[in-house]
């Protein structure tokens, strides 16, 4: 990829269908338990990115066979039991699979390493590490980041976990997914109220009984996991709703019509929420609430620098320890079109709209995250001069992002510092 993109705005709205590429979320949920499970599993519709490369690489280090017939399958064949890898496993700066292979590595039998690169190694995980333990895992994390050390022993004896999920819902997927591996019932409880995007604790559970694994919810608070083995199953992957936002967005910023081949409401992720929001530019409400469905705040960011009134985006302290800060980038970033354009407030995040002639050509960094990358060249629609820097970290969840933009009739072109 080159060094970095312009967008020339389009004279025209944008029209057409887009096939947005199939869920991280749910395939990296999917790729684990079918590695759990014993038997052949069939994943269709699955995304293939940076960081379900990650997934599949580590997978395989732990003797896991994983075929890809085609651009969007895996054909995963497990044994019910993971390997000690012959080396630390590198995940890069894929969130989801260090947090869940974290867990996932108590059922190996034998020590396992889990790290990543330098931005992975300021992302926390001391929480889950200490619910490990809890567990009677032996784990330890010094920095309370990645490289994480697993000692496993093939199985756990512990009843009841408590985790504070504040920093990430990942969390609690890592342990209920893990769960089913104990030797009793587990107890997965909240440590207080706060929870970072709930429904994406609701895509693990949907995930695990796919697989056949017994879990209930007694209350907001609290699960209780079966032991028992995953079942081996085929699992169809619904489109990324996250890669939707910002095609529902591009689509009100021009005026188009874009179709992504799937109904807003047929969506099980919790970001598919933000297309309601979408809907109302420019009339965004006042104050959004980002805490549930944080990885479309960026998106909705850029659409509220252009909105009729100012937007609060709130709940979005989480957003802080993602692929990077995204609260203060979005805040640079913004601002880089119109001083003042977007501020923060605490953990807010509040964007005041700038008049057309007030907005001017700017380079935008992107601090190696996919999601500042998408969003902000989004306001390229809108301005010229837009200019992304390090357009290929898109690749993390969405490689043919700039190929499926000049499909709608964007101009994006190439450049080299």
């Amino acid at each position: 990829m080159t060094d970095f993109v312009t967008i020339v705005p389009p004279d025209h709205p944008l029209k057409g269908r887009v096939a947005p590429p199939g869920s991280k979320s749910i395939t990296n949920r999917a790729l684990l338990l079918a590695a759990l499970a014993q038997g052949t599993s069939r994943l269709t519709g699955a995304l293939k990115s940076d960081d379900t490369r990650r997934m599949v690489e580590a997978l395989r280090a732990m003797g896991v066979v994983i075929e890809e017939p085609d651009a969007t399958s895996f054909v995963v064949t497990g044994t019910g039991r993971l390997q000690a890898p012959a080396a630390p496993l590198f995940l890069g700066n894929a969130g989801t699979a260090t947090r869940f292979l974290t867990a996932a590595a108590a059922l190996v039998e034998g020590t396992v390493v889990v790290t990543g690169d330098a931005h992975m190694q300021k992302r926390p995980i001391g929480p889950l590490v200490a619910a490990l333990r809890s567990l009677g895992v032996a784990a330890e994390a010094p920095t309370g980041c990645p490289p994480v050390t697993i000692h496993g022993t093939g199985g756990f004896d512990g009843e009841r976990v408590t985790i504070d999920a504040g920093l990430s819902s990942q969390y609690v997927s890592a342990l209920l997914m893990l769960a089913p591996g104990g030797r009793r019932p587990v107890e997965v409880a909240l440590k207080g109220d706060a929870i970072g995007a709930r429904g994406y604790i609701d895509l693990t559970c949907a995930a695990m009984r796919r697989f056949g694994a017994q879990v209930e919810q007694r209350d907001l608070a609290t699960w209780v996991v079966q032991p028992g083995a995953y079942r081996a199953t085929d699992l169809h992957v619904e489109p990324d709703a996250s890669a939707a936002t910002y095609l529902w967005a591009a689509e009100v910023l021009t005026g188009g019509a874009i179709d992504i081949g799937t109904a807003p409401e047929a969506f099980t992720q919790p970001d598919a929420a933000a297309y309601a929001v979408i809907r109302r530019f420019p009339n965004l409400p006042p104050v959004i609430d980002g805490s549930q469905m944080q990885d479309a705040v960026p998106t909705l960011a850029v659409l509220a620098a252009f909105n009729a009134t100012p937007v609060r985006f709130t709940g979005i302290a989480n957003l802080r320890v993602k692929e990077c800060d995204r609260v203060a980038a979005m805040a640079t970033e913004l601002s880089r079109l119109s001083p003042g354009l977007a501020v923060e407030e605490g953990d807010d995040l509040v964007v005041t709209p700038a008049a057309p002639e007030r907005f001017g050509p700017a380079r935008i960094e992107t601090y190696s995250d996919h999601r500042i990358a998408m969003s902000m060249a989004l306001a390229g629609l809108r301005v010229p001069g837009v200019t992304i820097l390090d357009p290929g970290c898109v690749a993390k969840t969405y490689p043919d992002y700039w190929r499926d933009m000049a499909g709608l009739g964007v101009v994006v072109e190439d450049g080299d510092d």
